[in-house]
This record gives structure tokens, sequence and C-alpha cells, in this order.
């Protein structure tokens, strides 16, 4: 059963969402690398709409800002006081000129579990059974606070909703429930929604009302089940969000498995929707992967990694890192206790080892930088080696300045490397120079003072200090002797 292509799908996204507690609009809130409102709409681009309108009201501005980003194919309708759903849906077909033909699908904002297979689901029995409107249902272990479905037992279509304050004990023993989720016919909805009264403790348009109108001037009021019920909770709490981080998390992590990647411990490992792997990929414990990073085949990430937006190549090692737009080249080794700023590319079999950061830094093949170092605005060749404790000194005050190490480079531990400054191939620089001055190839630099002893120093300045005190006795032992 092929789903029917919809004139139009109408988002519903112009609640405050009070019990969020927050500044920021409850459809914005994120989950999994989207907003909650992002992950609908990316549910209802998988039915290929004629149209996608979005309707927003409260933090307009905030809302309509963040569709511009993510949805350049997303219409918005204003409903400048929130007068119920019916309202709101109302609102969004004005500004589609007031009725189209053809099958509108109507979602909430704050759903982001629903699927697009599940939608696709709906659109398809709505098609084929000829409804003027479809519900799309769910069967939960726990309906109460929830509208039950009653359905007629012969025909199965469904006769009315009823709200849960409002049903009788056989009512409130329904388990399927409304999801705030519908097809419907695009013309009869309009000519309906026209109808809808507001006498209710509310003064509100509801757009369940219209089922009932439908139904009323003879017209099919059917449903369609979703085959999971969490897909149709929406998010009201900073508690049901959590739960839906968790579920959708699990989620991804599953078909991530299923597709031949090793997550080691799902309960701590954490991917955003937009994150991709291929085949033997291995995550450690403790990991998150962010954005658009990648994890290609035979790679190894974690334990207690953060990579935002970052691909490591095949046959890498990346451990207890934090990595943000970089690049790790195939059979890379970076970590323990790494930082990976943006900008930087680290080549095949290169490695950034413990306790170094490095920004906007391209780094060779088989090039080392073992540990404690700064690499910040440079450019290091093939196969050379930074001695520990160094500093690529990029920032003037004012600007940032590029150094260049070239490939087979031997660099001494403690050094400084004041930019722009630039050591040619196969150079070496001495342990505790300051480099501020360009090293021709096959060149040794040594920038340091010369050594000097002052004897008795200790006794003279820090008597009868433990140092001077060890010293004395170090000076009474005879050579040789400890």
């Amino acid at each position: 059963m092929s789903a029917i292509r919809p004139a139009a799908v109408v988002v519903l996204a112009a609640g405050e969402g009070t019990r969020m507690k927050s500044a920021t609009p409850k459809v914005l809130h994120d989950i999994c690398g989207r907003s909650l409102v992002g992950h609908v709409l990316a549910a209802a681009r998988e039915l290929d709409p004629e149209n996608l309108v979005v309707v927003v009201g409260h933090a307009r501005e905030k809302v309509v800002g963040h569709l511009t980003e993510i949805g350049p194919d997303v219409r918005t309708a204003v409903q400048a006081e929130q007068n119920g759903t019916g309202h709101a849906v109302r609102m969004g077909l004005e500004e589609l000129g007031g009725g189209v033909d053809g099958t509108v699908v109507v979602v909430c904002g704050d759903t982001p579990l629903l699927s697009g297979e599940t939608l696709r689901a709906l659109a398809s029995t709505h098609g084929a059974d000829g409804n003027a409107v479809t519900v799309l249902t769910a069967e939960v272990p726990d309906a109460t606070g929830y509208g039950r479905i009653v359905r007629d037992g012969a025909s199965g279509a469904v006769t009315a909703i009823v709200e849960h304050k409002d049903a009788s004990d056989s009512q409130r023993a329904i388990r399927e429930i409304n999801s705030g989720v519908f097809a419907f016919d695009g013309r009869l909805l309009a000519d309906a929604l026209g109808k809808v009264r507001t006498d209710n403790s509310q003064g509100e348009e509801y757009l369940t009302d219209v089922l009932g109108i439908l139904r009323e001037a003879g017209h099919r009021v059917g449903a369609a089940v979703a085959a999971d019920h969490r897909e149709i909770a929406g998010i009201n709490n900073r508690v049901q969000l959590a739960e839906a981080r968790r579920i959708l998390n699990d989620r991804l992590l599953t078909r991530a498995m299923l597709a031949g990647v090793s997550v080691v411990d799902p309960a701590t490992t954490w991917v955003d929707v937009t994150v991709t792997f291929e085949p033997d990929a291995i995550v450690h414990p403790g990991t998150q992967l962010l954005g658009a990073t990648h994890v290609a085949e035979g790679a190894e990430v974690g334990p207690n990694c953060r990579l935002k937006d970052t691909r490591v190549g095949s046959g890498a090692r990346v451990d207890n890192t934090v990595a943000d737009t970089a690049e790790v080249g195939p059979e890379a080794k970076v970590g323990p206790f790494a930082y990976l700023r943006p900008g930087t590319r680290i080549g095949l079999k290169a490695k950034v080892g413990t306790y170094v950061e490095t920004k906007n830094a391209t780094i060779g093949e088989g090039t080392k930088i073992p540990h404690l170092s700064y690499v910040g605005d440079a450019t290091i060749g093939e196969y050379s080696n930074i001695g520990a404790a160094s500093v690529f000194v990029n920032y003037d005050g004012q600007e940032k300045h590029h150094t260049t190490i070239g490939s087979h480079c031997r660099t001494g531990s403690d050094n400084m490397f004041v930019a722009p400054v630039t050591v040619g191939d196969g150079a070496y620089t001495a342990a505790g120079s300051v480099i501020t001055k360009d090293v021709p190839p096959g060149s040794l630099a040594v920038a340091r003072g010369q050594q000097r002893n002052i004897e008795g120093w200790v006794a003279r300045k820090r008597p009868g200090s433990a140092a001077a005190k060890a010293a004395e006795t170090a000076s009474r032992e005879p050579a040789g002797e400890s």
C-alpha cells in the first residue's frame, strides 16, 4: 500500500510550553542533534508534501529564525493568540489560501519520536479507506489522561474521541488513544473548521470537534494504529524530554549495531541523528558523537570521547579526546586526553598524544606530537617529531600567525616556535629553544642562554632551609657515595 502524497503537512508549533520552565520555546529544545520541531519536519518530509506549513505563535521570532536555518522549504503561519488546535490549523490553511485539494496531514511540533514510516502508513490508510479524516492512534499500557478512541464494532470506524474526564468506566477501559495527529480531506477540513464552536470550558476551537462535524455530515472517520505507542509521545517537561532522548538514542544505536557497528555500552553512548558509521567501527563506553561526525571502517573511538563534526578515518584510534570540526586520518592515534579544535587535520598514521591541543593545524603522515604541547595555526610535514612541552606561539595580541615545520624534522622538548616562522625539512631544534627565526633545511637551531652555576647560593640565600641542609650533607659525603 503506497502512501498518497499530501497536499500539505501542517505542524502545530505555537504553544508556549510553560511546563518546560525555560526561556527557550518548547519546540526548539534539542534531542540527539535536532530541535523537537526539526525531528517532526524530518518525518514530515518523508511524505514529500506539496506544502509544509509550521504554525507559530509563542516566541515566534525565535522559532521562525530557527526554521529559516533548518528548512528553506518551510512556510510559516502565525497564530497570534493561542485559541486552540482548530484555530491553529485554520491559520495554517489560510497561509495556503484557505483550503487545499487533497490530503492535509496535521502533526504536533513536540513529537520527536514520530517516524516518517508511521506518517506514510497514516496517509496510506487514509487514502485506501476513503476517509474524510483518519486519526493516528496507539494502544498504550496506561491510557490515564488521554482521549479514548471509540469505534463502531461492525465497521471499525471511529465514532468518538472521549476525553478521560468525560469517559465512562467502560470507555476508560479502552487502551487505544488519540495521538493528535490526523490526515484530512483538505476541502472538508476547511469547511468543518468554519463550523467549530467555542462553547467549551477553555473557549477554544478544538480540532477534535471536526471529527464529530464530519461524521454527522455522513463522512467516514477512520483510524491508523501506530506500531509503537512511544512514537506519539509529546514533550511537555524536562523529564519527558530526557525519556524521549533515551528512546531516540537507543533507536539510533540499534540501527548502527545492526549495520555492523560495535557499541560496547549503549547505556553510556550518545549519538546525534546526523552521525554516520561504517561497518566494524567500534565505540567504547562514555562517548558522545555529535553533529556530522563520521567513524570509518575499523576505527575505534572512546572511551570517554566527545566528537563533534569530526571525521575519524579507517583504523584510527581516538581515546579520551574532545574534538570539534577535526579530521583524523586513517590509522592515526589520538589521545588520551587530547583536544582537537576546529581546523585540525591529522594525516595517515600520525599521532597526537597525551595533553596535546591542536587548532587550525595540518599534521602530516607519520608525524608525532606525543605529549604536553600546543600546536595552533601550523603546518607540519611528514614523519616529523615534535618534542614534549612545545608551544606554537601563534598570537601576537592582535593577529594570528602561521608556523611551518617541514618533513623529517626533530624538534626538541620545551621549544617555543614564535610565528611566523619556518623550520625546513630535515632540520633539528635543540631542547629549550625559543625559535624566532627561520631554520634552513638540515640545520640545528640552538636558541638558549649558556648555563651558569652559582655555587653556595642556597647556603647564603636560604640558610637553615631543608635544601640548605641537604646540600650541606651532600657536600660532606665522599664523591661517588650516596
